[in-house]
Formats: C-alpha cells, sequence, structure tokens
C-alpha cells in the first residue's frame, strides 16, 4: 500500500490537469493585463469575454434542456449588439486532430452555433467574428480531463493500455462455492490379505511419494508380513491403520494429490438453464485479489432435495498449494457470448461527472471519453458510441488518471 502511494503521488507531480477554459490567449484591451493561466474575464452570460479594442465577443456553451451548443455575444463599448450585425464561426482542434467548424445564425440576442458540441469539451480553439467590415480572431486552449503522465511514470504507476475494437462480450452470473480436493486426484490404499498391522510408517499430513512404505500387515493367510506402499504421490489425508489393528477391507491409508483440487458450486434452479458445461469460469477468493480463470467440467448427476440445488465442478489447479480444501471461492460465469464491433475492458470504466468513461491516450497525454455502454459483462463492455475504433486507452489502474484529474480540480468550465 505504501509503495502504491508514492508511485501515485509521483505520478501526480508529472500529470498536471488542464481543465475547461484553462489557457487564454486572447487579446488584453490597451493598458489591461493579460489573464494568467487559467484565469479569463467573463462576461455577462458567465462565459469567456474575447476582446479587440472596443469589440468583444463573449464564448458560451449552453446545454441547459438541449444538447450543448456554442452561443456567442458580441458587444461593442460593452454594450451589446445586433447579432444579425455580426458573422462569426468558432474552430475546434480536438487531441486526436479531429477539426470542427461551427457556423452561427442570429437569434433573440446571441449567434446560435447550428451543431451539437459533442463531449468532452476539451479542445483549441478558434473564434473569427467579423462586424462592421473588420475582421477579428482569437485563440485559447479549453481542455478539461486532460491529464500527460510520461510513459516512464505510467509504467511505474502500473498503467496498462489496450486498443478499442471488437470483442466477445458476455452477460456474468455470480456462483459460491468451496475448493475440494479432486476425486481422480486422491486414492484408498488397503490390504492386499487380511491379517494384524505390525507396523505404520505415515501419519495424516506427510507428503509421500510414490512407492513409499506406509505399513506392514502380517497376512492371516499365510503368517508372513508384507508390505502397502503409496500407489501415488501426494498427501496423506485420512489414516486408519494402527499397530495391533486388523486390516480387513477397509482403506488403511487415503492419500490425495493436493495439486489437484476443483471447486464445486451449488447452482440454483433460477440460474440452471444459464449456467452449463464449458462455459468459463473466473474464480477468486472471497477475500484477495487471487483469481484464476477455468470452465465449468460437468455436473453432479443428482440434485440436493432441500435447496433442490445442482452441484457444478470446475477443475482448480494448485500447483503452489494456494487453494485449499474446504476455502470458500466466488466464480463469475460468463454467459450469452456475443461478437460487438466495440468493446472496451469493463476495469477500465471510471466515473467521471454523470459520465461512465475510459480514458484515450495520445502521445503521453490521456483524456477523458464518455460512453454510451451497451451489454456489459465480467470482462469486457459493449460501447456504442464515445469513441473511436483503433483508439489506445488505459485499462489496467485507469482510476490512478481519475483520482489525478479530481485532486486538480477539474471543472466543466468555458
Amino acid at each position: 500500500m505504501m509503495r502504491r502511494s508514492h508511485i501515485l503521488a509521483a505520478v501526480l507531480l508529472c500529470a498536471p490537469l488542464m481543465a475547461c477554459g484553462g489557457t487564454s490567449e486572447t487579446k488584453p484591451a490597451e493598458g489591461e493585463e493579460a489573464p494568467a493561466a487559467a484565469e479569463y474575464e467573463r462576461g455577462p452570460h458567465n462565459g469567456r469575454m474575447l476582446r479587440d479594442g472596443d469589440f468583444a465577443i463573449e464564448v458560451t456553451v449552453f446545454e441547459d434542456g438541449v444538447p450543448p451548443e456554442y452561443r456567442l455575444y458580441a458587444y461593442r463599448g460593452d454594450k451589446p449588439l445586433d447579432p444579425a450585425s455580426v458573422t462569426a464561426q468558432v474552430m475546434i482542434a480536438r487531441l486526436d486532430g479531429e477539426k470542427t467548424t461551427f457556423a452561427f445564425k442570429p437569434q433573440d440576442d446571441f449567434l446560435r452555433g447550428q451543431s451539437v458540441l459533442v463531449e468532452p469539451h476539451s479542445f483549441d480553439v478558434t473564434v473569427v467574428a467579423n462586424e462592421g467590415g473588420k475582421q477579428h480572431k482569437w485563440s485559447f486552449a479549453s481542455y478539461e480531463g486532460r491529464a500527460v503522465i510520461s510513459d516512464a511514470a505510467a509504467k511505474a504507476a502500473g498503467i496498462k493500455t489496450e486498443t478499442v475494437g471488437p470483442q466477445q462480450v458476455g452477460e456474468a452470473v455470480e456462483i459460491i462455492g468451496r475448493v475440494e480436493l479432486d476425486p481422480a486426484g486422491s486414492a484408498e490404499v488397503g490390504a492386499k490379505y487380511p491379517g494384524p498391522v505390525v507396523a505404520v510408517y505415515r501419519n495424516v499430513g506427510d507428503r509421500v511419494a510414490r512407492g513409499t512404505l506406509l505399513a506392514k500387515v502380517e497376512s492371516s493367510y499365510s503368517l508372513q508380513t508384507y508390505a502397502i506402499y503409496a500407489p501415488i504421490s501426494g498427501v496423506i489425508s485420512q489414516r486408519n491403520a494402527n499397530v495391533g489393528s486388523i486390516a480387513g477391507g477397509e482403506p488403511l491409508f487415503v492419500i490425495a494429490d493436493p495439486s489437484r483440487t476443483v471447486a464445486t458450486f451449488p447452482i440454483f434452479p433460477r440460474d440452471i438453464e444459464r449456467v452449463r458445461p464449458g462455459q468459463s469460469v473466473t474464480i477468486r477468493g472471497l477475500e484477495g485479489e487471487r483469481a484464476q480463470a477455468s470452465t465449468i467440467r460437468d455436473f453432479l448427476p443428482l440434485a440436493e432435495v432441500t435447496s433442490q440445488t445442482v452441484t457444478a465442478r470446475a477443475a482448480l489447479p494448485n500447483r503452489d498449494g494456494f487453494w485449499r480444501p474446504g476455502m470458500a471461492v466466488r466464480g463469475m460465469v460468463t454467459t450469452d457470448q456475443r461478437t460487438v464491433p466495440l468493446a472496451v475492458r469493463t476495469e477500465a470504466i471510471q466515473q467521471f461527472r454523470d459520465f461512465r468513461v475510459v480514458f484515450a491516450k495520445i502521445g503521453e497525454t490521456y483524456e477523458v471519453r464518455m460512453l454510451e455502454l451497451g451489454k456489459e459483462g465480467p470482462e469486457w463492455t459493449e460501447v456504442l458510441s464515445g469513441i473511436k475504433p483503433g483508439t489506445v486507452y488505459a485499462t489496467t489502474n485507469s482510476y490512478i488518471i481519475k483520482a489525478d484529474i479530481e485532486k486538480s480540480g477539474a471543472s466543466h468550465d468555458h
């Protein structure tokens, strides 16, 4: 946790946010000082004032009950001008190189933009206005949801990227179960001939190799002593033999291979039609981040009478011994998979203002992309609009970018 905090701090230091309306390059009136970075003069409609001598244009983005649109107000000597006496254009250039030009028509006391201003409202802006035979021009930056993070800092923070494109998206069913030893990975060890046990060499919990001497029994028929050896490698999970006890038809030992475990899940009637053998399942502990991919292997043939559940089993290879028999686990089963033309990783999606977003990466700049989402799955989520195919975006640890933006006090400002 301490290391993660240090990495996050390092990223935030090298990733200054540029909020919407952050840098102004407008012409100051004679005798005035230029506004400082992230500051600009506001007009009567709370928009950005662009001045050239005694002529001024107030730039606003109106989005109250309508899709966002530009509205311009013209002034001379700080007095409103008839919008019909002014012609104007606004050109925006986005981070990915896309450029859009907005035309305007007079309406009431303002010039109304004739196109929707698509989110995010983050771009370089050029405003051109003609009035009284004279042309006026301004340029300024209007950024939001941007963070600059060097590739070295992103790597140190564990930020990973992928490219938007087609994927298989499926719904998910959560199931709760437990870890058990795989019955195919255990062996019961019995006596070849009945008789008294004369020696026992291994106990419960001992790890044995195939061929390890476990015990000796004296045959009641021949009165000769014979040895009993381990038929497989594993751990002794049961011992039913003691010196002097009589070996008969019951197993003296049970040996289990702890690397061969299964996850068993009771499937309730409401989910029986959705969960099928062969489906993908991601298995996690109830706590921690350990996850393992598997598939539903089979179902036990009988239902549990009281709950009417049917037990599903999924292979759970356990070479490092992490999964212990009896441990509770959570499974996410992917169902109803279909290929969609555009999808992003579900873990990449963050909440930004009123939108669900991912952060596109262009160079060393990350910028928010507001998404309209379709079908959501545990790994992939369908995207209906908001990001272009082929866009590189942050996946793992994208929350670091969001934290940087929020810490920097990003605002939706114009």
